[in-house]
């Protein structure tokens, strides 16, 4: 059994090449080999989101805290809110973050293949954020 401690492992923030706006990310658990999953809590603060991504093995966020959005290519942008549970299907291209008015936390948990957990590609522009779609997404979710 290994336990880790609140607080004994430093938070780090999301790189630019990765994240549009302020991004902490936590980390949380690796688990040692043959296991092959880790997980970390990440806080998107409000205009902040990834790129878009696909993950060879799948992901699995768990909104903790605040609100948010998320898209799979092709898709709408949907919102995300505390107790929420979003499966993302390995190789499925997406993005998530905070809205333009509140920050989200989620716990974010994926396996590794081959050592790579994610394939990082271009960012969401602001167009893209700040959609019709994404726009109506906030709006609805306060009617």
């Amino acid at each position: 059994m290994d336990i880790r401690r609140n607080g004994s492992q430093p938070s780090g923030i999301g790189p630019a090449e990765w994240f549009t706006g302020t991004v902490r990310v936590d980390p949380l658990f690796q688990a040692p080999d043959p296991a092959r999953v880790s997980g970390a809590s990440v806080t998107f603060e409000p205009g902040a989101r990834t790129a878009w991504h696909t993950h060879p093995l799948g992901q699995t966020l768990i909104v903790t805290a605040g609100s948010g959005l998320a898209q799979r290519w092709g898709g709408p942008i949907e919102q995300i809110r505390p107790g929420d549970v979003i499966w993302i299907p390995p190789g499925e291209k997406h993005w998530h973050g905070a809205t333009a008015t509140t920050a989200v936390t989620h716990v974010a948990i994926q396996e590794h293949l081959k050592g790579e957990v994610v394939d990082w590609m271009e960012k969401v522009t602001d167009d893209q954020y700040g959609s019709v779609e994404g726009n109506n997404a906030e709006a609805q979710a306060r009617k």
